[in-house]
């Protein structure tokens, strides 16, 4: 097994843990695990070619999410801002810890910390990549759910912010989602 391989192993073997359950197909799966197969099944979809970097770093967005709550957080915009910047934070440091374990180069470390603090977005191709990849998971597996929880306006709200992280190109590929008819309404209300 190569040290790739076995980092991949290592993040598995965390999100397996999530006690939080989602039901597909009549399966239950770690929801973090979940997520995690999601993100690196859409990445190497939309980029067949991205970097052993951008594939940990996607397999490792939501690694242990379950441990920060968002609960944990004053419920408003300020509280929300901060749980997602230390989201980051403990992400990229479970991550570095993992590959640290496994003897993978500083250089390569440092890239995957900084693809998954999300640094440079617009800027930066992988991390752009990151971005559209997350966002098209979010409206492909997330969104309906989302949706159903709030009111038409925050959801109008939410795609139009989703959109304007995107590249064109993810834009072009998020139009191409089987998306169900209100969502696909929601989208295009969003967009007019």
């Amino acid at each position: 097994m190569t040290k790739f391989q076995q980092a991949i192993k290592a993040i598995d073997k965390e999100n397996s843990q999530d006690s939080n359950r989602e039901l597909v197909e009549g399966k239950s799966y770690p929801k973090e695990l979940l997520y995690s197969e999601r993100m690196t099944r859409q990445l190497l979809l939309f980029e067949p070619k991205a970097s052993k970097e951008l594939q940990i770093a996607a397999r490792a967005q939501h690694i242990c999410r379950w441990k920060s709550p968002r609960e944990d957080y004053p419920m408003d915009r300020i509280g929300y801002l901060k749980w997602r910047e230390d989201l980051k934070k403990m992400h990229a440091k479970l991550t570095t810890n993992i590959l640290e374990q496994l003897d993978f180069e500083k250089d390569f470390i440092d890239r995957v910390q900084f693809l998954i603090k999300k640094k440079l977005i617009k800027k930066d191709e992988e991390t752009q990549t990151l971005e559209d990849v997350i966002c098209l998971v979010f409206l492909q597996y997330y969104f309906e759910d989302f949706a159903s929880k709030h009111k038409g306006e925050k959801v109008i709200n939410i795609i139009q912010k989703t959109w304007l992280k995107m590249s064109k190109r993810g834009q072009a590929e998020a139009l191409k989602l089987p998306l169900n008819d209100k969502t696909l309404e929601l989208v295009n209300r969003a967009l007019a």
